[in-house]
């Protein structure tokens, strides 16, 4: 295995974990819950996180070869997402009209936790920094660590 193969399989291992940690992190210590666009770009992280894990164990460097650059384009996909919910967040374009609130509870408490649950909205970045949200942090981390990944794997050794 080269190092340039080994780098390209840690980074499609680890960038989606690092960024699936910073989501959940995000959500559970710092209390920003998720829009539906938000949870639409975990769900290709999570995808490229089994991915290349599983490329962890196969033994055939073609296979994995292959496994690695299938979880390239999940990340790419996430950051595609980002970058649309990041538009939408900025106002460039129209975003869709689903949106979440956290509800939890049951029986006689249902009702007053679905009253006060906060409706959490795709087109208001709830957190920013130097004017980039977490949607368009993930579109710039996870678009060009694909880019990344795919230009070590295509750089590589032909099998």
């Amino acid at each position: 295995m080269t190092a340039k193969y080994g780098t390209a399989h840690w980074l499609a291992f680890l960038l989606p974990a690092s960024l699936l940690a910073g989501a959940y992190g995000s959500q559970y210590i710092g209390g920003l819950y998720p829009c539906e666009m938000c949870w639409w770009q975990r769900y290709p992280h999570f995808e490229a996180l089994g991915i290349a894990f599983i490329a962890f164990f196969v033994g055939n460097p073609a296979y994995r070869h292959a496994l690695v650059a299938l979880a390239a384009l999940g990340i790419l996909t996430s950051g595609l997402i980002g970058g649309f919910h990041a538009g939408v967040e900025y106002g460039w374009w129209e975003g869709l009209t689903a949106c979440t609130s956290t509800i939890s509870g049951s029986g006689k408490d249902l009702l007053d936790s679905i009253m006060n649950a906060p409706l959490i909205r795709c087109d208001v970045a709830p957190w920013t920094l130097f004017g980039i949200s977490l949607a368009g942090y993930n579109f710039l981390l996870s678009v060009g660590g694909a880019v990344v990944i795919l230009v070590l794997k295509w750089k590589m050794p032909k099998i």
